[in-house]
């Protein structure tokens, strides 16, 4: 197989769930050689889905890499999954390739995951090839699906392969760069072989023909002036400007065919290994230097080794497994890197790339190709391995920040951390997973893309640990503050025999901007304290800001200013005086009329335009203040909001519920907010049924 990065392909496969991208992925790797028989969704033994939950499911969950030897080339594909609750995993194929291969149904069109995926990569300037899948099912359309993908991405796609019928008349492919057809196999399980174009479909390859002159000679003067004059390129002068267009984003070529019947496959992967373009041909990847400094690496076999982890596996049977970009130099067993994350030396095991499920041995994984890593127990995603003498870091993947959260406890509180040993592990394997211990709700929290990514996370928890959890809308992370200034003092005098305690304050407080936090002011004059007992006072307020009034949570945004107190010479004591403080702040707080703040979230929500309506009406019904729309092509259009963070603990199931599951929104907090009346009369009865809960469990 080759092994020089000007031989390596790297393809990502992606678009809406249910457009058969790992079937046609099981289909390019019969047609290219790499399987003896392709394998159907429904037998459960396709190549890339091969995990438990994917072959039950019958949905593909993680990205999953192969590859086909193909006219001397070796040519990675990271097939990917079509659910949003899994975006995790197309993000990171899409940073390790340099082109995507994007699927449109034939009858459904463009959907609305391919739109999320599209604007993807739009951000990242990638190539992308579009191929119609499902042309002999009822009511295809090939024309129909490139008009949808023009209209919503306005792009212009170039046809390399158009269909010889449709639906029921569907019987193959003409490859319009090659001009030969491709008869559909008699059988899913035969090869494609090309043959003669038929005379009826003649004029409509020559029209075609014509637009992938167009296509190849734009950007290029000299084709261009060709073209123009003698209204036709070379078959070399046509391949040369299609890779340059394509490479540059001028050009999205389209592909006809039926995967589940092999058809389509053969002119596809032919395009792929002779158009699309190699590692190295990509603009500079951006690095940071240690100093911070922001620089760029070419893919360059030349160099010292550099590479990311893009994904980390916890296998079952071969442990641990870091898959890895290669950008420069080579990796080989027994080679000496560095980790630049925490500077720790990284000696490689041995390198394999995957066929799927299958680890397969090789002597070096070179600049440009993706791989694995096996027993590198100290890698995690996103780190950076370097043999570089000033070792630089990549950039880290753009993930999604986690939308839908739980608060989870084991049933078996003696579980409870084995429980969340497995919650961690899955962290590292998904890193749009998430578990954190909120000290104040006293909650392990997860956190992830959707339900159904999280539903699968613990049900595996469970299969393999027998561990029951619970899981429940987690506590908000209220807050506290005063709305008047208010004085109050504190004498604390205790007697047991022997020294005893005894400490005065007189403090003022009064509300701060929002956000400021806590001020403090000593106002005290001459010698009514002493300058040593200020750290007590000091640490005394604290204390008491850690646990309100109102209901128990934290005080923010409020300045406390010590006007007086007395002191005792034999008696006082640091200890003495922070209990005072205590006592005066409390009972300052309680007459400067404190009321409850909860949190604000910013909110981005994408929908389509015929779910706007409903979706803005249900934002208004949740609190929340609409500041605008923006539409984003395709027929997305994203909403501008604000809303309570209490009102959004359901929406990742409530707006799916409400948009058939094509919704998806971000969420950040900005600010805290003061709430009254029944909704904070409401927050101060479930603290306290909080509190009552946690005594009666201690």
């Amino acid at each position: 197989m080759a092994n020089s990065t000007d031989l390596i392909r790297n393809v990502a496969i992606a678009g809406h769930g249910g457009t058969g991208k790992t079937t046609l992925l099981e289909h390019l790797l019969f047609q290219g050689g790499a399987i003896a028989k392709p394998e159907t969704i429904e037998s459960g033994r396709t190549v890339s889905d091969y995990g438990d939950e994917e072959i039950a499911r019958k949905i593909s969950i993680h990205a999953s890499l192969s590859h086909v030897a193909y006219k001397d080339l070796k040519i990675n594909f990271l097939d990917t999954p079509g659910s949003s609750d899994f975006v995790g995993d197309v993000i990171l194929a899409f940073r390790a390739c340099e082109a995507a291969l994007v699927l449109v149904d034939a009858k459904a069109g463009v959907q609305i995951e391919t739109i999320k995926l599209w604007r993807n990569l739009d951000g990242r300037k990638k190539p992308r090839l579009v191929f119609v899948s499902k042309l002999d099912e009822e009511r295809a359309s090939f024309d129909g699906a490139l008009a949808d993908v023009k209209g919503k991405f306005k792009v212009n796609p170039v046809a390399i392969t158009i269909p010889m019928g449709e639906a029921a008349s569907f019987r193959g492919v003409i490859d319009v760069l090659n001009n030969v057809a491709y008869s559909a196999p008699a059988s899913h399980d035969q090869r494609e072989a090309p043959g003669p174009v038929p005379a009826d479909m003649a004029a409509a390859v020559a029209e075609c023909r014509s637009k992938l002159f167009e296509a190849a000679a734009e950007g290029d003067d000299g084709l261009m002036e060709k073209y123009l004059g003698e209204g036709e390129l070379s078959q070399e002068e046509t391949l040369k400007g299609l890779k340059e267009a394509f490479a540059a984003g001028r050009v999205f070529p389209a592909f006809a065919g039926s995967a589940l019947r092999n058809s389509g496959t053969a002119a596809l992967l032919d395009f792929i290994a002779s158009i699309a373009p190699n590692p190295a041909f990509l603009a500079p990847e951006p690095v940071f230097e240690h100093e911070g400094q922001l620089s760029s690496v070419t893919v360059d076999p030349s160099k010292p080794a550099a590479a990311l982890v893009i994904k980390t596996q916890i296998d079952q049977f071969s442990g641990r497994l870091s898959y890895v970009k290669v950008f420069t130099g080579k990796l080989a067993p027994d080679l000496e890197l560095i980790n630049v994350r925490d500077g720790r030396k990284e000696k490689l095991g041995k390198v394999y790339t995957l066929q799927g499920k299958k680890l397969e041995e090789v002597k070096e994984l070179v600049a440009g190709d993706i791989g694995v890593l096996a027993k590198a127990m100290d890698l995690k995603t996103n780190d950076t391995i370097s043999a570089f003498d000033k070792p630089f870091f990549f950039h880290k993947l753009r993930l999604p920040t986690p939308v839908h959260t739980l608060a989870i406890a084991a049933v078996n509180k003696k579980e409870e951390d084995k429980l969340n040993e497995n919650l961690v592990k899955a962290a590292e394997e998904d890193l749009t997973f998430q578990v954190t211990f909120n000290i104040e709700t006293k909650e392990t929290v997860i956190a992830g893309t959707g339900e159904l990514q999280i539903n699968m996370i613990l049900e595996r928890i469970k299969a393999a640990t027998k561990i029951q959890a619970e899981t429940r809308v987690p506590r908000v992370a209220y807050r506290e503050t005063i709305t008047k200034k208010a004085s109050a003092e504190y004498t604390h005098k205790k007697q047991t025999g022997g020294h005893g305690q005894y400490a005065k304050v007189v403090f003022d407080v009064e509300p701060v901007e929002r956000g400021a936090g806590y001020k403090f002011d000593n106002k005290l004059f001459g010698q009514s304290v002493s300058k040593g007992f200020i750290p007590g006072i000091e640490k005394g307020i604290r204390q008491a800001m850690e646990m309100g009034v109102v209901a128990g949570y934290p005080v923010v945004d409020v300045k406390t200013s010590i006007t007086d107190g007395k002191e005792h010479p034999v008696d006082s004591s640091e200890m003495a005086f922070k209990i005072a403080s205590r006592g005066a702040f409390r009972e300052a707080t309680k007459n400067a009329a404190p009321v409850l703040l909860e949190p604000i979230m910013n909110l981005k929500v994408f929908v389509e335009e015929k779910n706007l309506g409903d979706v803005m009406s249900d934002l208004s019904g949740r609190r929340g203040r609409i500041s605008g729309q923006n539409p984003l092509g395709g027929g997305i259009v994203e909403i501008d909001a604000q809303a309570p963070q209490a009102e959004l603990l359901r929406y990742a199931i409530d707006l799916r519920s409400m948009t058939s599951g094509t919704g998806s929104f971000e969420v950040d907090f900005d600010h805290y907010s003061p709430i009254t009346g029944k909704i904070a009369d409401d927050v101060v009865k479930a603290a306290a049924a909080f509190r009552v809960h946690v005594e009666e469990e201690e």
